[in-house]
């Protein structure tokens, strides 16, 4: 069976038509698009900028002044010499020879001997002397001997001095100081005793005991026996 078309459904009839229609349509879009006319896009005007300006710094014109040295004193007006007449003579001095002369007779003058004077050594604080005075009874080191001279001059003052005297005497009631102050001489004694105490009675019985402390074997400075200063205080305590 043969299938049949219809006549006007056939598309190849039209197909010079659709040639043309399409040739015709691209001239007049050809056309249009040279006929059409464009204009350049305008821009609102902020003003002009100059960047230069900006960019520029400010310059400084500065001035260098140079400091005037002032100028150097005057040298010193040269000093007048004045010229005296020279009208002492000059004495010679005149060297004597030393050579002998065999004739002559030497005189040989005799030698005197001169005695060194012994140097007498000050008396020496008791905190500095080299080798300290030795209580009786003390052995020991340097710094176990002035330990002791301390504790027996201590146990001495103690014992020997009347703890009643204050209380008799009326002092207030209280610790009083006493300061005692003594040498301990060449020979190993114990003189110029000083004392300061609240009341003279007490003054003279610290002296008193003082006074009774038994002979040392002298301090010594450089080897030598040398007089040697000591003090203490002491508390006295009054009810």
């Amino acid at each position: 069976m043969q299938i049949k078309k219809n006549p006007k459904s056939n598309l190849e009839n039209y197909s010079k038509l659709f040639v043309q229609l399409g040739l015709v349509l691209a001239l007049f879009i050809t056309y249009v698009a040279i006929e059409n006319k464009t204009y350049d896009r305008q821009f609102a005007s902020l003003g002009d900028a100059n960047m230069n300006a900006e960019m520029e710094e400010e310059t400084i014109i500065t001035e260098r002044v140079e400091q005037v040295k002032p100028p150097p004193p005057p040298p010193p007006a040269p000093e007048v010499i004045e010229i005296v007449e020279d009208e002492k003579e000059v004495e010679e001095t005149i060297i004597e020879t030393t050579e002998t002369n065999e004739k002559e007779k030497v005189v040989v003058e005799k030698i005197v001997e001169i005695q060194e004077e012994e140097v007498m050594l000050e008396d020496v604080p008791f905190t500095i002397i080299e080798d300290v005075p030795v209580f009786p009874g003390c052995k020991g080191n340097k710094q176990e001997l002035k330990d002791c001279f301390s504790q027996m001059v201590q146990k001495h003052f103690i014992r020997k001095f009347n703890a009643d005297l204050p209380n008799e005497l009326g002092l207030p009631s209280g610790r009083k100081r006493v300061h005692i102050g003594f040498k301990i001489d060449k020979n190993g004694n114990v003189v110029d005793i000083q004392a300061r105490a609240p009341h003279p009675k007490i003054k003279d019985e610290v002296i008193s005991v003082m006074k009774q402390l038994p002979q040392m074997k002298p301090g010594r400075q450089r080897g030598t026996a040398v007089g040697v200063k000591y003090s203490i205080p002491f508390t006295l305590i009054v009810e």
